[in-house]
Order: structure tokens, then sequence, then C-alpha cells
């Protein structure tokens, strides 16, 4: 099957299908590590398929003369490190499904690969020293699926597919439109599973959340936003809570709040106003009925930065902030400190996003004092991390 990359604009001869033999480096953010090709190219280049320390053959999938770095796959590896495993999946691999970054790699080296990106990101991006508390003191933590070993399988409880021309179910290749046909997706949940390719309806499904050692039913559209792994709100909502330690009469934000479930778990510890602010709206709509036993809640529908721009602007205690990938950016950490809260509660999907947003929360007098991070994506390099944010003054220096 052949391999069609992302339009790009060419730099110079395409060097796609070369082979080089390389040392590979550390892990880098993004599910591949980063080597060096040996002279005359002396070039930076993105593998995946591979481990630290290894010694590979590297195929170039993506890459011209004029570029800075380029990409490719370990099609061959002649040192294996001693973490490397039979991948469970078999289109995991050079080539294959794009939806697996590490099937190659045993699972506690997996979450040693994510903390060492997470911190990565915390002293590249977030400017922390490498040897504070926080940072040397944070571990990836596993999440196991509830009656199962703990082997990263089975654990995605919602899985979306593509369709081949005869209707089977395939999977994408890694930057790439190509599809990989497959029987059974090994992370998939047992009704997650490829039994058809219909796009999800979006009629209202309800979901039941075990957090605060309370039963919360929550309804979302069912093509919503959800977590897929079937622990990952009872772990965030504990987590968030753990970390604020909300206090009756504090008031709060939860900013991409979704349908409310951060707003509806720390709305029940103020008992005082809690101001959700969302922009899709039908998850607005789910919102104000998941908080409607929530006298003093108020659910704003839309962007982020525009309501917070617009309004709410008195002083508020707590904050609960769940960007997407890109994260909150300047526009909302300035107005989120104008609140002047004294704790924020981040919750990341995306560790570089979180290292730029906590830079720019420190330069507001904001410091990360405690960093959770679980691995509720197991076999790829998607981590999710809940950071604290306190108030301790302008920064100095």
């Amino acid at each position: 099957m052949s391999r069609t990359n992302r339009a790009r604009k060419p730099r110079g001869r395409s060097r796609v299908g070369e082979r080089f033999e390389v040392e590979v480096g550390p892990v880098a953010h993004g599910g591949h590590c980063v080597a060096r090709l040996p002279e005359p190219e002396s070039r930076v280049v993105f593998v995946r398929h591979t481990l630290p320390g290894e010694r590979v053959v590297v195929e170039i999938t993506e890459g011209t003369d004029g570029d800075r770095f380029w990409r490719g796959d370990a099609v061959e590896v002649l040192d294996p490190s001693a973490d490397r495993v039979t991948p469970p999946c078999p289109v995991a691999g050079p080539g294959l499904c794009g939806g697996c970054d590490f099937q190659h790699v045993a699972l506690p080296a997996q979450r040693d690969l994510k903390t060492a990106v997470v911190r990565e990101q915390l002293v590249r991006l977030g400017r922390l020293p490498a040897d504070s508390a926080v940072v040397t003191g944070l571990h990836v933590e596993a999440v196991p699926v509830p009656g199962r070993a703990d082997d990263g399988l089975r654990w995605r409880t919602r899985q979306r597919y593509a369709a081949l021309p005869d209707g089977r179910p395939a999977m994408r290749a890694h930057r790439s439109h190509d599809l990989v046909p497959l029987d059974d997706c090994l992370i998939a949940a047992d009704g997650a599973r490829p039994a058809d390719v219909a796009p999800p309806s979006r009629d209202p499904v309800t979901h039941a959340v075990d957090a605060a050692g309370e039963r919360h039913d929550f309804v979302v559209a069912g093509d919503g936003f959800w977590q897929v792994h079937p622990e990952a709100t009872r772990v965030l909502v504990d987590t968030v809570l753990e970390l604020l330690g909300p206090r009756p009469g504090e008031r709060a934000l939860d900013l991409y709040a979704g349908v409310g479930l951060f707003a509806r778990f720390v709305g029940r510890a103020t008992g005082a106003r809690v101001v959700a602010v969302e922009a899709d709206r039908t998850a607005c709509q789910h919102a104000r009925g998941n908080l409607a036993a929530l006298e003093a809640a108020v659910v704003e529908c839309g962007p982020t930065d525009k309501v917070l721009r617009d309004g709410y602007d008195e002083p508020f205690d707590l904050v609960v902030l769940d960007p997407p990938r890109e994260g909150a950016k300047r526009a909302v950490v300035e107005q989120v400190v104008d609140r002047r809260p004294r704790a924020v509660a981040y919750v990341a999907c995306d560790p570089a996003a979180l290292g730029r947003d906590v830079a720019i929360f420190a330069e507001h007098g904001y410091e990360l004092t405690a960093v959770r991070a679980f691995d509720l994506f197991p076999m790829t390099h998607h981590v999710e991390c809940v950071a604290l944010l306190t108030r301790t003054g302008p920064r100095t220096g």
C-alpha cells in the first residue's frame, strides 16, 4: 500500500525511502525518539518504532534537502533495548496503523518515557528548574481498567473507524490518509470494537460517574466529548478536588467546561457561585441540565477568551481549566489571573501546551506547586496531567 503523506511544500530533493544506520537518542514529545544522521548528512530525524539507546536502520518517511529535520521509521533493529517487546497488535509497526506509538515498548517503560516527556516540557517550555521538587517528583501513574490485567489493552470505550470501499473497518497510517484494514483494535473496549463503522449518533447518552465518594449521572451528546478511559472521570475529578481543596463559600470558574463535570463537583463542595464557560452550544444545553441541582450555578455559552473579556470580571477563588490540546494560551491565562484566584487546577492533555501556559502563569505570580500525571492512554504517547497553580505574588528576577 502506497504511503500518502500530508501535502507539504517541497524544499529540494526528496529523501523519502532512503535508509541510514543510527544510534537513537532521547524520547521526544509526539511518540518518537531523536536521532542524528552520521556525516555527511548530520540531520536530526524523529524516529518512530524505536527506543532510546537502540541502534536501528531508519527509513526516511518525510524530508527533503531543505528541511531542518526529517521523520522516519525504524525498519530494522540492530541493537534492541531491554524494554522492547513484540507488539501485541498485528497492525502496529512501520507503515501500518498510526494509532499506537508504543506497542513495541514494555508497559512500565512506556510510562517512564511519558514521564521524561512531561518533565522535559515543564523544564524547557515551563521554565522550571530541572532539580525542582515538582519536576523530580513527577511520575506518570498507571490507571488500570477495572476487572482487567494491567496490560494496556481494552481501555478505549469509544472508537471511531474509517471504512474501506468494501465497508471493512480500517485505521489510518501515521500522518497519512492511507487506510490499514483491521479486524480488531486491541485498545478498544468490547463495546467499541469495529462491529460497524457508522458515525456516532448525536442522541444524548448518560454516563455514570463515581467520584468524591458518590455516583452522579451526566448527560452528554452521543458524539460529544467524554473521556474514553473508563476510570478517567473518577481519577481527574478526585485529583482536581484533592489539589484545589475547595472550601465552603468559595466562588469558582470552570473554563472549557464541557457538560459541567468539574463545575458540578466543585460547586457541590463549595455551595457557592460556580460559572461554567463552554463554547459548544449542545454541550452547554446538557451542562444546564447536569448543573440544575446547584442553585448558584451559571452556564455561559461562548468562546472562553471572549466570555472572560466581556463579563464575569468579579473575583473568583478557584478556577478549573480543561482546555483543548493547544492549551489556554495567553489571552485566557491573563484573564484568569485578573480574577485573582487563590488556586487554579489545570487539566492538560498535552504537556507542551501545559508547559507554555505554566510559563505565562509564572509571569503573573502563579507558581506550579504540584503536578499529577496519569497513563489514561496506554500504547500511545498521550498522557493526561492535572497541575496546581497557586498565587505567590509577582515574579521577580
